[in-house]
């Protein structure tokens, strides 16, 4: 006899013809028991049998009981018996032998027991670079004050049911196949036309690539552009998904410090291959990058052949004045790359944004693509170019623009009036976020306070790449707030007394 400690059941091996009752019974308990009790009875009955020759309850050689057995002990038409059989058959678990029954026709090696949880699995050279830095993980729901985040009670949600319905009844099947890698004909029309009235950027539908995100399209320029070791200029302090892609790629960082005129380039820095830019509103102190230091660095980026990334996040909500043209509408010599996204003018799981490159880099670009995901989703392409097509994203966006301009309003008086103890807000000409300065050294402890009273303040501080030019402060996020829960948030912030 044989005792398989997973079962603790016991199967004569002297005599594998013989079929015991115990073996009947185990495969009884199994398929009661199977994880996978949601599929059809064949499909149960096939996982009880797997799990059975997996854990050694059935050997190599044993006999299974007739279908016409098996089917009275587990209360099953013969016909899905035999069904069961025949597909563990073809899946080489079993044999069937004319006259003589069906048997086990494979030995599963005793698996090795795992390793620790502790233990981190061998990753590739570059793994570590990838996952070493955390990543970046977007708020799942509203929450004082998380930041970046669109409030879509105010989404016009009817109306874009209407034209997913009407895309659909239009072009059916046709938005259900593999789409273009370069992204859907009439969004990139759309884009390009978009981008040219409000930003000033000057390109045609042939440059616009579109993706899923804002973050593949940094990937994308950090696998194309960058070798191992190249210098790329980072905003100091900046955003931190644009840091990972570029340290992803072996990257050299060089951290440059933003003042109120933006990133303020020193002659004693290296040679950059690439530049990456929040001009319109630096992320995340708020900042717009000057006329002046714009066309130095596309001067420099000219002499030096090096790339500049002008990544606009949120340029449509600019709240004092008129935002500053994109830097690519300056650019003569195809140095510029521009970024936009959707994820905060309509909604985050949409997952569209977009890439304008020079025409020198659209086959590069769009090869690319064809070897990561292949294409966006049709449906939502066409739904969104439709969107924007009969006027409703500009209609929108200024909507949008009103009503995270009162809210911004909102939490700027609400800070200075509450909080003017420890918190200094800086100046926020638009933007999702509102960045506040904090006494040195306290971010981590007043953080913490924060969070027992239920606030959620992201840290200023993460957002540096050098220790030496950290500076303790919070972005707090207020457009998916109400004034309501902004003042409610921000009264309780208001208990804290200080680290």
């Amino acid at each position: 006899m044989t005792i398989v400690p997973h079962f603790g059941l016991m199967i004569d091996t002297h005599y594998p013809q013989m079929i015991r009752p115990i073996m009947r019974h185990t495969l009884i308990t199994l398929f009661q028991q199977s994880p996978q009790a949601v599929g059809t009875l064949r499909e149960r009955l096939c996982a009880a049998l797997r799990q059975a020759i997996h854990h050694g309850a059935l050997n190599i050689g044993q006999r299974l009981p007739s279908s016409r057995v098996l089917a009275g002990d587990l209360k099953l038409s013969r016909v899905t018996v035999e069904a069961a059989y025949g597909q563990l058959e073809a899946e080489g678990y079993l044999q069937r032998r004319v006259g003589q029954g069906t048997f086990v026709a494979i030995r599963i090696a005793k698996s090795l027991p795992p390793p620790p949880r502790t233990a981190m699995p061998r990753l590739s050279q570059r793994g570590p670079q990838i996952v070493q830095p955390g990543g970046c993980r977007d708020p799942q729901q509203p929450q004082a004050f998380a930041a970046g985040s669109p409030d879509l009670r105010a989404f016009p949600l009817a109306l874009w049911k209407q034209l997913t319905a009407q895309r659909l009844r239009l072009q059916g099947e046709s938005l259900l196949r593999y789409g273009d890698p370069q992204g859907y004909l009439p969004l990139r029309e759309a884009i390009a036309a978009h981008v040219n009235q409000t930003r000033g950027v000057i390109c045609d539908a042939s440059q616009v690539i579109v993706l899923t995100s804002s973050q593949q399209a940094l990937q994308l320029i950090a696998t194309l552009l960058l070798d191992s070791g190249d210098s790329v200029w980072m905003e100091e302090p900046g955003y931190a998904g644009a840091r990972n892609a570029f340290i992803s790629a072996g990257a050299a960082l060089t951290p440059v410090a933003v003042d109120s005129d933006g990133l303020r380039a020193e002659p004693s820095l290296p040679e950059p291959r690439l530049i990456y830019l929040t001009p319109s509103h630096q992320y995340p102190t708020g900042a717009a990058l000057s006329l002046a230091r714009r066309l130095a660095l596309l001067t420099l980026a000219e002499k030096q052949q090096a790339w500049i990334i002008e990544d606009d996040y949120d340029s449509e909500f600019h709240y004092d004045g008129l935002p500053i043209p994109a830097m690519q509408g300056l650019d003569r010599r195809g140095r510029v790359l521009y970024l936009g996204t959707f994820s905060k003018s309509l909604f985050p799981s949409l997952r569209l944004a977009y890439l304008i490159v020079p025409p020198t880099l659209v086959e590069a670009f769009v090869t690319a693509r064809t070897v990561y995901d292949g294409h966006s989703a049709q449906l939502m392409q066409a739904v969104t170019a439709e969107f924007i097509r009969q006027g409703h994203f500009a209609a929108h966006i200024r909507y949008m623009r009103q009503l995270y301009h009162s809210r911004r309003d909102v939490l700027l008086a609400a800070v200075r009036e509450k909080l003017d103890h420890f918190a200094t807000p800086a100046p926020a000409g638009g933007g999702l976020q509102l960045s506040v300065w904090l006494p040195p050294g306290q971010e981590a402890a007043l953080s913490r306070q924060a969070r027992r009273l239920g606030i959620l303040t992201p840290g200023l501080t993460a957002q540096y790449q050098t220790v030496q030019a950290q500076r303790d402060g919070w972005l707090l996020g207020f457009s998916a707030l109400t004034p309501g829960e902004i003042r409610c948030a921000v009264e309780r912030l208001a208990r804290i007394t200080g680290a």
